[in-house]
């Protein structure tokens, strides 16, 4: 068998670690695969890039999401329900696509116990998603962006929404920032006024960003709130989509002994 690349495409890109887990999941199963980064800044030209580089799927993480649901031929029936893509795989010349961000998400966050409400820092294409999931799943989700744009199809679902001038705080058990917001610099995901008022009822913190102390964690931590970064979020969303550039040959916890290592080298 001769060895299937795969990549992930995002800016900024040299932070990620799904390189990491996904060659030592390929090396530990015994599966003929190689993982690289790329860093891809004009979203637009994702198909033209995936295929001048013979991939055989992909992950997308921040910004390239929605452009990596629109080069899609074929969408799963939950990336087509939510809008947003982060996996790809080819397959007979043909780019299929996947939501593997809220399943993992979901997954992540089950270790809350006793939670119903939930505050999204931000309106990009993970919250489209985990918005839906979290949904189904009975929380009740408030999406909270800075500008009033992105907000259009939550309010078009039903979703609770405000921007920064409109915000009435309420009271909610999980705040999560959904931006990127604190990745490369030390700003806020929202005015420190509005997280002031939301932080100190909240029964935990949660930022997407992983492998650092983000400004936001910090602030919540200041509260002696709990706080979970997004290791775990990164992890199994890894692993589902790990399931799909695999063709589903291997389970769940096969995969995770081997990916899960990445957090501890």
């Amino acid at each position: 068998m001769s060895r299937q690349l795969f990549a992930i495409f995002g800016d900024p890109i040299s932070h990620s670690k799904s390189p990491l887990m996904h060659n030592l999941a390929f090396k530990g199963l015994g599966y003929a695969g190689c993982y690289n980064r790329y860093r891809l800044v004009e979203g637009e030209k994702l198909k033209e890039t995936f295929f001048g580089l013979k991939l055989k799927g992909i992950n997308i993480t921040v910004p390239h999401k929605e452009h990596a649901y629109n080069a899609c031929d074929v969408l799963d029936s939950f990336a087509q329900k939510v809008g947003a893509v982060n996996t790809i795989v080819e397959k007979e010349g043909k780019l299929y696509g996947y939501n593997t961000d809220a399943p993992g998400f979901l997954k992540a966050i089950s270790e809350f116990r006793e939670v119903k409400t939930v505050l999204f820092l931000g309106a990009g294409g993970t919250a489209q998603s985990t918005s839906v999931i979290l949904r189904d799943e009975g929380y009740e989700v408030t999406v909270l962006n800075r500008s009033e744009g992105r907000l259009k199809r939550f309010k078009q679902e039903g979703f609770e929404t405000a921007t920064f001038e409109t915000f009435g705080p309420g009271t909610y058990d999980l705040v999560i920032n959904m931006t990127s917001a604190g990745l490369e610099d030390e700003n806020l995901p929202a005015p420190k006024e509005i997280l002031e008022k939301v932080i100190p009822t909240a029964k935990a913190c949660i930022d997407v960003i992983y492998g650092k102390e983000t400004p936001f964690l910090k602030l919540a931590k200041s509260y002696k709130k709990p706080v979970k970064d997004g290791s775990d979020m990164l992890l199994y969303q890894g692993i589902i989509a790990f399931e799909h550039f695999t063709g589903h040959r291997y389970t769940f916890d096969e995969i995770k002994v081997y990916m899960q290592k990445a957090f501890i080298l």
